[in-house]
């Protein structure tokens, strides 16, 4: 039965894969063939837009109109290729050595992959298996919500949901959340000789940015060696930076971008809190200076943690489709869980690969990965079959 499930999931992955949905692109096209593919077994499917359109997630309900489904979720957006060498095409499903190479195949088209190749298993079960695939996962959960709050309010009462991200099929409840914040300095243009009469954007962003390195080591200092998460506390990095045009002018603009993970019992904007004061501080004396000059920070991005606290019925049947029976775990990278599980849902992370090969060149999902993941649907139809 494995087999007959597998063979269907690999076309419909090396389907998935050839769209590249890296963040910064539309998904549409992807999304459009996954409704075309749910049409053609008969199940409507409904998209949730972004702003201008350019985007959608997509949710679809399997099987009968009554509560106690399962929702399966999955992002759709990939992680950029851009300057990473790859023996082989990304966008290409490619086998070597027992490993399925291609940009998404871990994190995560291949759980969204399983999911499709079982609706036709799901179609005949006593409760539905709702499908929820979304957008812009990859920088800071931002499609998710519009479609959870949609799913919420019109879908019969869901028993739990599983996000399928990679987790070597372990069951997880817990994550930490993520907020991205962008931080633009605008100084004040003058001869680097003459320093005195203008305002240099980098030498602002760059005590700022001493700042949050501060912050950083505070937040090591402060972890808790009894906590379950690795490592045991918030970090925060400053993934992106620029600023200047010539090493002889001060520079008009710096701009930089960093990232805060918190487990659930920090509170993101109590750990900022000292810093945006600094900023507003700055901004005012460097208005005082310059009119023209000033700081501003623009907060991207801000997922809620998962607390390992959810519903431990979840958890269980959960555990009884794959066979874990360690205790449920939790990671460190942020997911589209939080937000399901702050609208009332009963939420585990599960899926097949390994979070180590995410985002990395040469991405992979392992073969025997791919079948523990096709067992785990197929015994879910199985389960949803019985009364």
């Amino acid at each position: 039965m494995t087999n007959a499930l597998i063979t269907p999931a690999r076309d419909i992955l090396a389907r998935l894969i050839a769209f590249d949905t890296t963040s910064r692109n539309s998904n549409l096209e992807l999304i459009a063939w996954v409704e075309d593919y749910l049409g053609q077994h008969g199940v409507a499917s409904t998209r949730v837009v972004n702003a201008d359109a350019s985007k959608a997630n997509l949710y679809a309900s399997v099987g009968p109109d009554v509560e106690g489904g399962v929702i399966l979720s999955g992002h759709s957006d990939v992680v950029p290729i851009d300057g990473q060498d790859w023996d082989s095409d990304p966008w290409t499903v490619t086998e070597r050595n027992g490993l399925l190479h291609g940009r998404g195949t871990c994190d995560m088209k291949g759980f969204v992959a399983l999911a499709l190749a079982a609706v036709s298993l799901f179609k005949t079960g006593k409760r539905p298996v709702h499908l929820a695939f979304s957008y812009d996962e990859e920088v800071g959960c931002l499609g998710a919500p519009a479609m959870i709050e949609e799913m919420a309010a019109r879908l019969p009462k869901p028993a739990l949901a599983i996000i399928g991200e990679p987790t070597m099929m372990k069951v997880i409840n817990g994550h930490k959340g993520i907020t991205v914040h962008e931080v633009e300095v605008l100084g004040h243009e003058a001869h680097s000789s003459l320093p005195h009469i203008g305002l240099s954007a980098n030498m602002v962003a760059i005590e700022l940015m001493h700042e949050l390195a501060g912050l950083a080591r505070t937040l090591w200092e402060q972890g808790k060696p009894d906590s379950p998460f690795i490592p045991p506390h918030a970090t925060l990095t400053i993934g992106r930076m620029e600023g200047g045009t010539a090493p002889n002018i001060l520079a008009r603009r710096a701009h930089f971008v960093f990232d805060l993970r918190c487990p659930p019992d920090v509170d993101p904007e109590a750990v900022l809190a000292p810093f945006k004061a600094k900023i507003a501080a700055l901004d005012g004396e460097m208005k005082q200076a310059f009119p023209d000059a000033g700081v501003t920070i623009i907060r991207r991005s801000n997922a809620p943690p998962m607390a390992p606290t959810g519903s431990r019925d979840a958890e269980d049947f959960v555990r009884r489709l794959t066979g874990d029976n360690g205790p449920a775990g939790v990671v460190s990278y942020a997911a589209e869980a939080g937000q399901f599980q702050q609208a009332g849902f009963a939420t585990v992370i599960c899926g097949p690969g390994s979070i180590e090969q995410a985002h990395q060149p040469n991405e992979y999902l392992a073969v025997d990965q791919f079948a523990r993941g096709a067992d785990f649907m197929i015994r879910l139809a199985e389960e949803l079959s019985r009364p």
